[in-house]
């Protein structure tokens, strides 16, 4: 079978990657809950959770529901890589601090910076955010030390002004506590996450995306009808990578389940305009020209994290003459949400980033929660769905290498 494919949808398998997060799973689950009651609500869907009822060895809940007047079961996994997120987070202040050096050489040397730059500001700008603030941190620190100096000094005892900079590590380390507001080190760490790398993932990462591959391909194997894999943010090319290597692998059965692949807010250019992200250029290339998949990419403007309407493998520079996918289309926040909403939401940047696994009050043809539990394949409800008029499809990625 084929993404494409129009039966009716009685079960599901979903298997939800998540981008750099630090946060335990629980969240999306408390997520789901809570975002796909009050789209229940406006939508007149009925959205049950509980407990997983397939022993896959991971973290996942299950959904049962009713919409548009049909039952769907579904059983939803994550892939848990938080454990890897802390511990690329514990960083002290000065580590961060050559994080920021090494990561801004890293996309500067490289070309990705400048090129980047010309696809969207906004994520380009969320990029450069830490770095700005970070040293705005270290500049009020001086300036700190700086005043205390002079003060010592102006005390009349010699040789005390220069005591005045032992106040720079206090001042680092209270702006370090309020990151859960500024989110200057959290950011940093994200970026350097992918810099430190070249555009290629570390290899703990890669193991661990490598068993959740095989449980993807043991969901193939079952009896359900459509196989969902959704990345958001970053996860949305270890997905691409995931994807690439079980249809490589000869594991997507040809009368098995459809497949489908929902990418969301997703930021591969980050990676893919890296010099060493060869796999990931590989791996959007051959996914893009697959037939044995759907895949829609979902992206807004008004989400200033993500690369809206950027299509990631013709703007990576790797697309083939065959290139199929994906479906680029706009969540359109600015339609789907009420003025009263968007108003609320549209300064909250963190939060409009994930706003595509949240209710909708004026959903319009993408509703998460219709597409992960409703009874329509991915394929079948895009079927003849025009991409955006506006998306771009400009090959700007300063190294196309690929590993085939």
């Amino acid at each position: 079978m084929t993404g494409a494919v129009s039966q009716p949808v009685t079960s599901r398998r979903v298997f939800y990657i998540p981008g750099y997060d630090p946060i335990p799973p629980r969240r999306y689950r408390e997520l789901y809950r809570r975002e796909g009651a009050a789209q229940a609500d406006i939508s007149g869907h009925k959205i049950t959770l509980g407990p997983p009822q397939i022993d896959h060895g991971g973290f996942g809940w299950h959904v049962s529901a009713l919409i548009e007047g049909q039952r769907v079961e579904a059983e939803v996994e994550v892939l848990v890589w938080s454990d890897i997120v802390r511990g690329s987070m514990a960083q002290g202040i000065a580590a961060t601090y050559g994080q920021l050096v090494r990561t801004a050489w890293t996309y500067i040397r490289s070309g990705a910076l400048g090129r980047l730059m010309r696809l969207r500001k906004g994520p380009v700008i969320a990029a450069l955010y830490p770095i700005g603030m970070l040293l705005l941190q270290l500049a009020v620190a001086l300036a700190v030390a700086r005043g205390a100096g002079a003060l010592l000094a102006r005390g009349g005892v010699p040789g005390l002004g220069w005591l005045g900079l032992a106040a720079v590590w206090p001042v680092l380390a209270w702006f370090r506590r309020l990151d859960g507001r500024l989110y200057a080190y959290y950011l940093m760490h994200d970026y350097a996450f992918a810099a430190r790398w070249g555009g290629a993932n570390p290899p703990a990462l890669d193991a661990r995306l490598a068993e959740f591959t095989d449980r993807i391909a043991g969901a193939l194997r079952s009896d359900v009808d459509e196989v969902l894999v959704v990345g958001h943010s970053s996860g949305a090319h270890l997905a691409v990578s995931a994807l690439a290597d079980l249809i490589r692998a000869g594991q997507v059965p040809a009368d098995g389940p459809a497949l489908a692949f929902l990418s969301l807010g997703q930021v591969v250019p980050m990676m893919s305009f890296l010099p060493g992200a060869d796999r990931l250029r590989g791996d959007l290339a051959f996914l893009s020209a697959s037939d044995r998949l759907t895949w829609v990419d979902v992206t807004a403007p008004g989400d200033g994290c993500s690369f809206a309407l950027c299509d990631p493998v013709a703007v990576s520079g790797v697309a083939p003459p065959d290139k199929r996918w994906p479906l680029v289309i706009s969540a359109a926040f600015t339609q789907t949400l009420s003025p009263e909403r968007w108003a609320a939401l549209r300064w909250r940047f963190f939060r409009l980033h994930f706003q595509y696994l949240c209710a909708f009050d004026r959903p319009g043809d993408y509703d998460y929660f219709r597409i992960t539990a409703g009874p329509r394949t991915l394929g079948a409800r895009f079927a003849g769905r025009k991409p955006s008029a506006s998306r771009i499809e400009t090959p700007l990625s300063p190294h196309r290498s690929i590993r085939a």
